[in-house]
């Protein structure tokens, strides 16, 4: 009985960061929900008080009877009567009055007006323990269900509870503090060490470790530079930061973050929408059963009246629908909490649902299987390996080139010292490399067109990784060739077990990239992925993940992993699409249904075992209720179980035990 309601999500913009509130908020929604919590709770410890007094004076003074007969009753009145007679009929009033405006607002029957009639229905029957425990248990449900939701709701609310609500701002070179929600784009701020970042923004002056592990669950704090960008809410530990602002308050990351998370409900997976369309029919057929038991059966069985009455009020409390309409909902809401607190956003229940349903998932290999950043596979030396690479880092310095850097961290990896050497006339050539003089000596790092350009012999070098799939470069030095640099794209650390552990679970792995098949394969065959296709062009990948989508009609969906930019269509096209966020949240966050914060991979099968336990736990909670109301409803139109027995067994317990079933789904590993 927890509530009878078609949505898990009646407060869903409530759930804002402060001072970056929806706009499509009502200004007393959450002051109206507060007065009706303390209300409930007020009720709950009347009802209780009156069943111990009432229960005291029955058993030691017979009831204290007064003299008289109770109105309507017509049965002698005792003090303790007159305690449940008032305290019932005041509580079955308000909580009638909330579900009578349900009823007449939104055109359904919810469990307040249900509880309210059977518990009226019961003092008039002259059941005045199970009136009162009726709804004693019905206000108990409700503070621990808003406690249940509340639990998972705050796991999201503690985001925006992080922002800063002021922000230093800097204009011609004063410094003054002002509400972050005056803050517009392009203003400059300053963030001092152990102050946390109030807005978006770019760094445009100073560096500082950044602690992220709000925004993406990493426990190391990261190097925030010039140009990098940082976000709202994430903790500044060792510098000063300028930043240049690129998002108003209500735009902040973590504000979208919050917002898709408790908007998530709006997007309802299928099996929730089945629910709803099955509880619009099963609880006026309930209901009009209900009213057949108290109307016509007396006449066509027999009997008398105030037991069939009796009966039917059973048939009311099993009416009520709300075991299975909030366990759906309920359920699907405390994975996507848990995947948010993993680093991990999943925009909407439906999505759970078709996460748990996955037969082939495909990757995008530059960004996704591989960080997108070359680095020095190896070096393969005519001579002198060492002063090979130092001098290429030397001029290599100087260049903002993939390859170049890859060089140079490289060299920083292996202790040599590039600030000993005198570099000079330094000239990049586009496109093949870069040139210049070290310590007095021609050194060229390129391509075969650069070493043909200025007569350098590299011939040996090259031969010696001629049968290399990846990309060589050469150092020549003095006109001579010293060695063959070969550079890859790095494969993620996780990717490989992520490749497995899907493998395992029975899901196709596929590698779609532009890359020449060559590389494509060697990347393949590392991670032992089933399928690759190579040298394509964006809509060429979009054709290809049709054809999986073709393939697969009817036995499975295919989700498509990508960085969230050049991937946007594939994203879009596929039934799931899974974006790597650390590299650009901004966008993944609206081309994709999944948004890795942390880019693990290592997620995506987690994320598939969580949703299929969601959907098993969902399903399970449906069929047990159903079962249990059923078999309740049954028997109290046989006169088996009471009234008492159907609130507690049929309604309170099995919703609460539902929702308990949930919290299972913190256990997934």
């Amino acid at each position: 009985m927890l509530i009878c309601v078609l949505s898990f999500f009646p407060v869903g913009n409530q759930l804002t960061s402060e001072g970056t509130k929806s706009c499509k908020e009502k200004p007393n929604a959450a002051q109206e929900e507060k007065e009706e919590k303390q209300i409930m709770v007020s009720l709950a410890v009347a009802l209780a008080a009156t069943i111990i007094v009432a229960g005291l004076l029955d058993l030691l003074f017979r009831g204290v009877p007064l003299g008289f007969a109770i109105p309507v009753l017509n049965q002698p009145a005792t003090l303790s009567n007159m305690i449940y007679y008032v305290t019932v009929v005041v509580a079955a009033a308000y909580i009638g009055y909330l579900g009578l405006k349900e009823l007449l607002v939104e055109r359904r029957f919810s469990v307040e007006f249900l509880m309210a009639v059977a518990a009226l229905g019961a003092i008039y029957l002259t059941y005045f323990f199970e009136a009162a425990m009726v709804l004693l248990l019905y206000c108990i449900a409700e503070y621990l269900e808003d406690y249940i939701q509340d639990r998972a709701r705050r796991t999201v609310e503690k985001l925006g509870k992080f922002i800063p609500e002021k922000a230093r701002v800097l204009v011609d070179g004063s410094e003054s503090t002002v509400d972050v929600g005056g803050v517009s784009e392009g203003t400059f701020i300053l963030v001092k060490p152990g102050e946390r970042i109030p807005l978006d923004g770019n760094v445009v002056e100073g560096f500082s470790r950044v602690d992220q592990a709000l925004v993406t669950g990493e426990s190391v704090p990261v190097l925030k530079t010039v140009n990098d960008c940082v976000y709202a809410g994430t903790l500044s530990t060792s510098g000063v930061l300028k930043i240049v602002v690129t998002q108003k308050a209500e735009e902040t990351l973590v504000s979208r973050i919050v917002l898709l998370v408790t908007e998530s409900g709006k997007r309802k997976a299928s099996i929730e929408k089945l629910v709803d369309r099955f509880a619009k029919v099963y609880v006026p057929v309930v209901i009009a059963l209900a009213v057949v038991t108290a109307v016509v059966l007396p006449q066509v069985v027999g009997g008398p009246w105030e037991d069939w009455l009796y009966r039917s009020l059973i048939l009311l409390v099993v009416s009520c629908p709300s075991a299975f309409i909030i366990s759906v909902p309920a359920t699907i809401f405390v994975a996507i909490t848990i995947a948010a607190k993993r680093g991990v956003i999943i925009k909407g229940s439906v999505y759970v649902e078709k996460l748990s349903r996955l037969k082939t998932v495909i990757f995008d290999k530059t960004g996704t299987l591989t960080l997108g950043r070359p680095a020095v596979h190896e070096v393969r030396s005519v001579e002198r390996p060492q002063e090979a690479l130092g001098y290429a880092a030397a001029i290599d310095q100087f260049s903002n080139h993939p390859v170049a850097s890859a060089i140079v961290r490289r060299v920083a990896e292996e202790g040599i010292d590039i600030r000993k050497y005198k570099v000079t006339d330094v000239t990049e050539v586009p496109g093949k490399g870069i040139v210049g003089y070290v310590d007095g000596n021609f050194v060229a790092v390129g391509n075969a067109e650069l070493m043909k350009e200025f007569d350098c012999d590299c011939k040996e070098a090259y031969q010696i990784s001629e049968s290399d799939t990846h990309t060589a470069v050469c150092v020549s030095v003095g006109k001579a060739g010293l060695a063959s640099v070969c550079v890859v794209d790095e494969v993620r650390e996780d990717a490989l077990r992520s490749v497995d552990s899907l493998k395992k679970g029975g899901i196709k792995t596929v590698m779609l990239t532009g890359d020449r098949a060559a590389i494509a394969e060697d990347t393949a065959e590392t991670l032992k992925i089933d399928e690759v296709h190579a040298e394509l062009f964006p809509e060429d990948k979009l054709r290809v993940l049709e054809e999986y989508k073709e393939k697969s009609c009817g036995g499975g969906l295919v989700a498509m992993v990508g960085d969230g930019v050049n991937d946007a269509p594939a994203l879009a096209a596929s039934d799931v699409g899974i974006a790597m966020g650390a590299g650009g949240v901004d966008v993944a966050l609206e081309s994709a249904d999944v948004v890795l914060v942390k880019d693990e991979l290592a997620q995506i099968p987690y994320l598939v075992r969580l949703s299929e336990k969601t959907m098993g736990i969902a399903k399970q909670n449906i069929a047990a209720s159903l079962i249990i109301k059923l078999v309740l409803g049954a028997l109290g139109v046989l006169g088996v179980t009471g009234l008492l027995a159907t609130v507690i067994a049929g309604d309170d317990v099995v919703t609460l035990l539902l929702l308990l079933n949930t919290l299972r789904l913190e256990k997934v590993k």
